[in-house]
Protein backbone atom coordinates (compact mmCIF):
# COMPACT_ATOMS: atom_id res chain seq x y z
CA UNK A 1 0.00 0.00 0.00
CA UNK A 2 1.24 3.49 -0.86
CA UNK A 3 0.69 5.93 2.02
CA UNK A 4 1.60 9.59 2.35
CA UNK A 5 3.58 9.88 5.58
CA UNK A 6 3.70 13.31 7.20
CA UNK A 7 6.00 14.25 10.08
CA UNK A 8 4.64 17.35 11.81
CA UNK A 9 7.00 19.47 13.88
CA UNK A 10 7.02 22.86 15.50
CA UNK A 11 9.19 24.35 12.73
CA UNK A 12 8.46 22.19 9.69
CA UNK A 13 5.92 19.76 8.24
CA UNK A 14 7.52 17.11 6.02
CA UNK A 15 5.96 14.47 3.81
CA UNK A 16 6.85 11.69 1.39
CA UNK A 17 5.16 8.75 -0.28
CA UNK A 18 6.00 5.43 1.38
CA UNK A 19 5.60 1.83 0.25
CA UNK A 20 4.36 0.30 3.51
CA UNK A 21 5.28 -3.23 2.36
CA UNK A 22 8.97 -2.37 2.50
CA UNK A 23 9.15 0.88 4.47
CA UNK A 24 10.92 2.57 1.56
CA UNK A 25 10.22 6.09 0.37
CA UNK A 26 9.14 6.20 -3.24
CA UNK A 27 9.33 9.99 -3.52
CA UNK A 28 11.58 12.79 -2.39
CA UNK A 29 10.73 14.45 0.89
CA UNK A 30 8.84 17.74 0.64
CA UNK A 31 8.98 20.23 3.49
CA UNK A 32 6.74 23.22 4.22
CA UNK A 33 7.44 25.50 7.21
CA UNK A 34 4.97 25.16 10.06
CA UNK A 35 2.73 28.27 10.10
CA UNK A 36 4.01 30.81 12.64
CA UNK A 37 0.71 30.83 14.55
CA UNK A 38 0.77 27.00 14.89
CA UNK A 39 -3.02 26.97 15.00
CA UNK A 40 -5.26 24.08 13.87
CA UNK A 41 -6.72 25.68 10.74
CA UNK A 42 -3.36 26.93 9.49
CA UNK A 43 -1.64 23.60 10.01
CA UNK A 44 -4.51 21.70 8.41
CA UNK A 45 -3.98 23.92 5.39
CA UNK A 46 -0.36 22.82 5.17
CA UNK A 47 -1.38 19.16 5.36
CA UNK A 48 -3.66 19.86 2.38
CA UNK A 49 -0.73 21.49 0.55
CA UNK A 50 1.39 18.39 1.12
CA UNK A 51 -1.37 16.13 -0.21
CA UNK A 52 -1.75 18.36 -3.27
CA UNK A 53 2.01 18.46 -3.85
CA UNK A 54 2.11 14.68 -4.21
CA UNK A 55 -1.28 14.53 -5.96
CA UNK A 56 -2.04 11.78 -3.47
CA UNK A 57 -5.45 10.07 -3.40
CA UNK A 58 -4.93 7.38 -0.78
CA UNK A 59 -4.42 7.05 2.99
CA UNK A 60 -2.41 9.60 4.96
CA UNK A 61 -0.51 9.00 8.19
CA UNK A 62 0.62 11.87 10.45
CA UNK A 63 3.05 11.94 13.33
CA UNK A 64 1.96 14.77 15.64
CA UNK A 65 4.18 16.43 18.29
CA UNK A 66 1.82 16.12 21.26
CA UNK A 67 -0.22 13.52 23.12
CA UNK A 68 -2.93 12.11 20.83
CA UNK A 69 -5.77 9.95 22.17
CA UNK A 70 -8.24 8.43 19.72
CA UNK A 71 -7.29 11.12 17.23
CA UNK A 72 -7.84 13.98 19.71
CA UNK A 73 -5.11 16.39 20.87
CA UNK A 74 -4.76 16.12 24.66
CA UNK A 75 -1.89 18.56 25.17
CA UNK A 76 -0.79 21.52 23.06
CA UNK A 77 2.93 20.93 23.60
CA UNK A 78 4.84 23.61 21.67
CA UNK A 79 1.83 24.33 19.43
CA UNK A 80 -0.95 26.88 19.97
CA UNK A 81 -3.12 26.27 23.04
CA UNK A 82 -6.24 26.11 20.86
CA UNK A 83 -5.17 22.60 19.77
CA UNK A 84 -6.32 21.09 23.07
CA UNK A 85 -9.50 19.07 22.51
CA UNK A 86 -9.31 19.24 18.70
CA UNK A 87 -10.01 16.01 16.84
CA UNK A 88 -6.91 16.13 14.63
CA UNK A 89 -7.97 13.09 12.64
CA UNK A 90 -11.29 14.68 11.68
CA UNK A 91 -9.75 18.10 11.01
CA UNK A 92 -7.10 16.75 8.63
CA UNK A 93 -9.53 14.32 6.97
CA UNK A 94 -11.96 17.16 6.24
CA UNK A 95 -9.15 19.39 4.94
CA UNK A 96 -7.81 16.74 2.56
CA UNK A 97 -10.88 14.65 1.73
CA UNK A 98 -8.79 11.57 2.51
CA UNK A 99 -8.62 9.03 5.37
CA UNK A 100 -6.05 10.31 7.87
CA UNK A 101 -4.49 8.49 10.82
CA UNK A 102 -2.80 10.60 13.51
CA UNK A 103 -0.42 9.33 16.19
CA UNK A 104 2.07 10.87 18.58
CA UNK A 105 5.34 11.56 16.75
CA UNK A 106 7.40 9.33 19.07
CA UNK A 107 4.91 6.52 18.45
CA UNK A 108 5.37 7.09 14.72
CA UNK A 109 9.13 6.72 15.07
CA UNK A 110 8.46 3.55 17.03
CA UNK A 111 6.35 2.15 14.21
CA UNK A 112 9.29 2.70 11.86
CA UNK A 113 11.84 0.89 13.98
CA UNK A 114 9.48 -1.96 14.96
CA UNK A 115 8.22 -2.62 11.44
CA UNK A 116 11.26 -1.94 9.28
CA UNK A 117 14.26 -1.52 11.59
CA UNK A 118 16.20 -3.18 14.35
CA UNK A 119 13.06 -3.75 16.44
CA UNK A 120 11.37 -5.97 13.87
CA UNK A 121 10.50 -9.34 15.40
CA UNK A 122 11.40 -8.22 18.95
CA UNK A 123 8.85 -9.41 21.52
CA UNK A 124 8.16 -8.47 25.12
CA UNK A 125 8.07 -4.83 26.24
CA UNK A 126 10.23 -2.78 23.89
CA UNK A 127 10.67 0.96 24.50
CA UNK A 128 11.98 3.29 21.80
CA UNK A 129 13.42 6.54 23.16
CA UNK A 130 14.20 9.38 20.75
CA UNK A 131 16.87 11.72 22.10
CA UNK A 132 16.46 15.24 20.78
CA UNK A 133 14.97 18.51 22.02
CA UNK A 134 13.00 16.31 24.38
CA UNK A 135 12.94 12.62 25.24
CA UNK A 136 10.22 11.07 23.11
CA UNK A 137 9.22 7.50 23.83
CA UNK A 138 7.16 4.80 22.18
CA UNK A 139 6.32 1.45 23.77
CA UNK A 140 5.44 -1.82 22.07
CA UNK A 141 4.37 -5.10 23.67
CA UNK A 142 4.86 -8.11 21.41
CA UNK A 143 4.90 -5.72 18.47
CA UNK A 144 1.66 -3.90 19.41
CA UNK A 145 1.77 -0.17 20.19
CA UNK A 146 0.96 1.08 23.69
CA UNK A 147 0.05 4.70 22.81
CA UNK A 148 1.40 7.88 24.40
CA UNK A 149 4.07 6.39 26.64
CA UNK A 150 5.47 9.86 27.41
CA UNK A 151 8.31 8.87 29.74
CA UNK A 152 10.14 12.15 29.20
CA UNK A 153 7.31 13.84 31.14
CA UNK A 154 8.36 12.30 34.47
CA UNK A 155 8.85 15.15 36.99
CA UNK A 156 12.41 15.44 38.32
CA UNK A 157 13.65 17.65 41.17
CA UNK A 158 13.14 21.32 40.25
CA UNK A 159 12.21 20.48 36.66
CA UNK A 160 8.64 20.11 35.46
CA UNK A 161 9.79 17.09 33.44
CA UNK A 162 13.00 15.10 33.33
CA UNK A 163 13.56 15.72 29.61
CA UNK A 164 14.38 19.37 30.42
CA UNK A 165 17.40 18.05 32.34
CA UNK A 166 18.39 14.93 30.39
CA UNK A 167 17.57 15.51 26.71
CA UNK A 168 20.09 16.41 24.01
CA UNK A 169 18.93 20.03 24.24
CA UNK A 170 20.22 20.16 27.83
CA UNK A 171 23.58 18.80 26.68
CA UNK A 172 23.85 21.55 24.07
CA UNK A 173 22.49 24.32 26.27
CA UNK A 174 24.90 23.58 29.12
CA UNK A 175 27.74 22.48 26.84
CA UNK A 176 28.07 19.13 28.64
CA UNK A 177 30.56 16.46 27.64
CA UNK A 178 29.11 13.12 26.61
CA UNK A 179 30.23 11.69 29.96
CA UNK A 180 28.45 14.35 32.04
CA UNK A 181 25.33 14.24 29.91
CA UNK A 182 25.29 10.42 29.88
CA UNK A 183 25.10 10.37 33.68
CA UNK A 184 21.89 12.39 33.44
CA UNK A 185 20.51 10.19 30.68
CA UNK A 186 21.41 7.10 32.71
CA UNK A 187 19.40 8.51 35.62
CA UNK A 188 16.43 8.83 33.29
CA UNK A 189 16.90 5.24 32.08
CA UNK A 190 17.06 3.99 35.67
CA UNK A 191 13.65 5.56 36.31
CA UNK A 192 12.32 3.87 33.16
CA UNK A 193 13.73 0.52 34.26
CA UNK A 194 12.30 0.91 37.77
CA UNK A 195 8.83 1.92 36.60
CA UNK A 196 8.14 -0.45 33.71
CA UNK A 197 10.95 -3.08 33.57
CA UNK A 198 11.27 -3.18 29.76
CA UNK A 199 12.86 -6.12 27.95
CA UNK A 200 14.72 -3.89 25.51
CA UNK A 201 15.39 -0.17 25.05
CA UNK A 202 16.09 1.14 21.55
CA UNK A 203 17.54 4.64 21.18
CA UNK A 204 16.68 6.91 18.26
CA UNK A 205 17.02 10.60 17.48
CA UNK A 206 20.13 12.49 16.43
CA UNK A 207 22.16 11.70 19.54
CA UNK A 208 21.77 7.95 19.01
CA UNK A 209 24.27 8.28 16.15
CA UNK A 210 26.92 8.87 18.83
CA UNK A 211 25.92 5.85 20.90
CA UNK A 212 29.50 4.57 21.06
CA UNK A 213 30.51 7.78 22.85
CA UNK A 214 28.16 7.29 25.81
CA UNK A 215 27.24 3.60 25.83
CA UNK A 216 29.87 2.77 28.47
CA UNK A 217 28.36 5.24 30.93
CA UNK A 218 24.95 3.54 31.02
CA UNK A 219 24.49 1.34 34.10
CA UNK A 220 21.03 -0.22 33.75
CA UNK A 221 20.52 -3.98 33.40
CA UNK A 222 18.09 -3.69 30.48
CA UNK A 223 19.78 -4.13 27.08
CA UNK A 224 20.15 -0.81 25.23
CA UNK A 225 20.82 -0.61 21.49
CA UNK A 226 20.84 2.16 18.88
CA UNK A 227 18.09 2.25 16.27
CA UNK A 228 19.87 4.04 13.41
CA UNK A 229 16.46 5.34 12.36
CA UNK A 230 17.75 8.00 9.98
CA UNK A 231 16.11 11.30 9.10
CA UNK A 232 12.96 9.79 7.64
CA UNK A 233 11.77 7.66 10.55
CA UNK A 234 8.92 10.03 11.39
CA UNK A 235 7.59 9.97 7.83
CA UNK A 236 7.99 6.21 7.39
CA UNK A 237 6.53 5.50 10.82
CA UNK A 238 3.53 7.77 10.21
CA UNK A 239 2.81 5.83 7.03
CA UNK A 240 3.12 2.54 8.93
CA UNK A 241 0.71 3.86 11.57
CA UNK A 242 -1.91 4.45 8.87
CA UNK A 243 -1.52 0.85 7.77
CA UNK A 244 -1.75 -0.60 11.28
CA UNK A 245 -4.42 1.64 12.78
CA UNK A 246 -6.78 2.10 9.83
CA UNK A 247 -8.77 -1.11 10.50
CA UNK A 248 -9.61 -0.08 14.09
CA UNK A 249 -10.15 3.68 13.65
Amino acid sequence: MIVLGIDIGGSGMKGALVDTRTGERISERHRIPTPPDRKPESMAGVVKQLVDHFDHKGPVGCGFPTIVKHGVCISSGNLHKSWVGVNIKELFSEATGLPVTVVNDADAAGYAVMNYGIGKGKNGLVVIITIGTGLGSGAFFNGELLPNFELGQIPYKKYKKIEEWAAASAKEREELTFKKWAKRFDTFLRYVELLISPDLIILGGGTSKNFDEFEDYLTIQTPVIAAHLGNYAGIVGAAAAALHQAPID
